[in-house]
């Protein structure tokens, strides 16, 4: 099970705790997690991405093991740690201004 932490605001929308799991079929990347939280939260489909283009959406930021992975591929395989479930998969919602 993927262990995947979400922003204030979209655990109010999916009504759930900080934490959730996911089981992800197959390779475990960006693209296999965020899939497998759409599933598992439809009310969450097009927050995190965009429903048609599948991008990432501006204000929204990808963290695990200390590291920024927003700009990696998203089939990119995610670290080990992750996969076995000893890490998260953080969700962040950025902030704009200045």
């Amino acid at each position: 099970m993927i262990r995947v932490v979400l922003p204030v605001h979209l655990r109010t929308l999916a009504r759930t705790g900080k934490e959730i799991r996911v089981e992800v079929v197959g390779a475990v990347t960006q693209r296999g997690v965020l899939d497998a939280v759409e599933r598992d939260y439809p009310m969450l489909a097009g927050t995190v991405r965009d429903r048609r283009t599948g991008q990432r959406r501006p204000l929204v930021r990808f963290f695990a093991c200390e590291e920024d992975l927003s700009n990696e591929s998203p089939d990119a395989l995610l670290p080990d740690r992750v996969a076995k479930g000893e890490e998260p998969f953080m969700i962040v919602g950025a902030m704009a201004g200045g």
